[in-house]
């Protein structure tokens, strides 16, 4: 699903943001319950940008849902559809791409993320994804009888293959629009930082 926003008023970081973004897209990453989607789209429409969902793209191509295509086909077909979505989102930027939780664990994703965009993974303690994921009925992986064990699980798997990411914001129950302004933040010091050692090269 692709979202534009109307034009509003942005801010000088903002601006300054999206101007030095040029082609490259935002991508979110991390587990379910981070807050890609809902924290993606305020981050879009902060800097004026079309918001997509690599997972709801993946459903509308296949006209399956990601639980059927897996059961279906297996991992390593979803995540080869999965690859040729986001290649295809990535291609129009710049973007702010929500991913599934298990893309970025994929090398072949990761590097197809990397030539074309910044990786930000929204980072989470175990209690704020919990809360967050218990509001929906709809998580395959959690319907068990300890779904915190399964949560628990994915964080040590992940975790670490997450960190590698371009950069890290911590995603806490606080308001949305703040922890996009801090992607905002974080965002704007990386590419100065880029530019800083561009420079020292040349």
């Amino acid at each position: 699903m692709i979202h534009k926003h109307k034009n509003k008023p942005l801010s000088r970081k903002a601006q300054r943001v999206r101007f030095e973004l040029g082609q490259r897209s935002l991508v979110l990453v991390g587990l379910m319950g981070a807050g890609k989607s809902t924290i993606g789209k305020r981050l879009a429409a902060m800097l004026d940008l079309r918001f997509c969902d690599a997972d709801h793209e993946i459903e509308a191509a296949s006209q399956m849902t990601i639980t059927e295509l897996f059961a279906s086909y297996g991992e390593e077909e979803f995540r080869a559809l999965e690859r040729r979505v986001i290649s295809r989102l990535l291609k129009d930027g710049p973007v702010v791409l929500a991913t599934g939780g298990g893309a970025f664990i994929n090398k072949e994703i990761r590097d197809v993320i990397k030539a074309k965009g910044i990786s930000i993974w929204l980072n989470a303690d175990i209690d704020v994804l919990m809360e967050r994921v218990s509001r929906k009925n709809t998580r395959p992986l959690l319907q068990t009888e300890n779904p915190r064990a399964v949560m628990q699980k994915l964080m040590d798997e992940r975790y670490p293959v997450y960190a590698t990411a371009d950069l890290a914001v911590e995603s806490r129950n606080t308001q949305r629009d703040r922890i996009a302004r801090n992607v905002i933040k974080a965002v704007s010091l990386y590419l100065q930082n880029l530019t800083g050692k561009l420079s020292d090269e040349n």
